[in-house]
């Protein structure tokens, strides 16, 4: 599932809070930004999701510019976002293939039938599964 690609890693404690966000926010999407350099997370940014729609997610531009501003001044970018599927896995749907970009990292937490988080990056607008470490 590496596509050829480097795996994300992603600390431990940053991925039992992504489920501990998405368990809460079902079922509406949780959503937020992934802050770090390369495929390296450092920390995750949750953000309120503004997207009327229970199967979608819009991040929220004020928390996005937020987050773009303090990953600058901490020398860190955002690389990419997160988001839940509460009634599903932790694969992309075809909303988050179309709506996707190329330069971002993704990872989605599935909540059915138990909860699974997996990285992604597109390809050639295709996505492709990454190795996700848990450090």
């Amino acid at each position: 599932m590496d596509g050829g690609a480097a795996p994300l890693t992603l600390p431990a404690c940053l991925v039992a809070a992504l489920v501990a966000e998405a368990t809460a926010a079902a079922p509406r999407e949780a959503c937020g930004l992934l802050v770090g350099h390369g495929h390296d997370v450092h920390r995750i940014v949750p953000a309120a999701n503004v997207d009327p729609s229970p199967t979608r997610y819009t991040i929220d531009p004020a928390a996005h510019f937020a987050a773009l501003r303090d990953a600058r001044r901490d020398g860190l970018a955002v690389i990419g976002a997160y988001h839940s599927h509460p009634a599903g896995g932790s694969r992309p749907s075809p909303a988050d293939t179309a709506e996707a970009a190329p330069d971002f990292l993704y990872v989605i937490v599935g909540l059915v039938p138990s909860p699974a988080v997996a990285a992604w990056r597109l390809v050639d607008g295709n996505f492709v599964g990454l190795g996700l470490v848990r450090t």
